[in-house]
């Protein structure tokens, strides 16, 4: 446990709400999202360390399990797109994962412009280590949980999530 993952990590976060949110009993909705943007955070650390012995960042595990999850290889745009982040962001993951061999630039079939992202035998075994560290980040986050309390968790989140609006850039 690295000293961002401590106890006192945490307990340094709450005071920090704390001190932003003098009127905690009137702002339960704000305490909610700061608890929220607190285990977001936890999770970030945990994650990225679980990560880091496989060699790749978060983003691109993220854009790796997109890649992977394609029926045909996507082009840049439907990456972007589905990532919900601008097209440079995905030029940078792209570099970065063709640099240790995990995806591949191919030329489209039908557009010499077009160029699609291919997910090579590396990504795949890589993308095998991700699943398995990102398994042991989320069992590190909800051991203090019991499985009815996960499955709960697990609806209140998914009702979270449904009813969010969709995003336009």
């Amino acid at each position: 446990m690295d000293a961002s993952d401590s106890p006192d990590a945490d307990a340094a976060d709450a005071a920090a709400t704390a001190e932003r949110s003098p009127h905690r009993d009137r702002d339960s909705d704000g305490l909610l999202a700061e608890q929220l943007l607190r285990l977001t955070r936890r999770l970030h650390r945990i994650q990225s360390r679980q990560l880091e012995p496989i060699g790749i960042t978060p983003a691109q595990f993220r854009l790796l399990r997109t890649v992977a999850s394609y029926d045909a290889a996507p082009r840049m745009a439907d990456l972007a797109q589905r990532l919900d982040v601008v097209p440079r962001a995905v030029t940078t993951l792209v570099d970065a994962l063709e640099a240790s061999g995990r995806v591949r630039r191919a030329p489209d079939p039908d557009s010499r412009r077009v160029v699609r992202i291919e997910i090579t035998d590396d990504g795949r075994a890589t993308l095998r280590s991700l699943r398995n560290a990102r398994r042991a980040a989320a069992e590190e986050i909800l051991a203090p949980l019991t499985a009815g309390q996960r499955e709960v968790l697990g609806e209140l989140l998914s009702a979270l999530v449904d009813g969010m609006p969709e995003r336009h850039c």
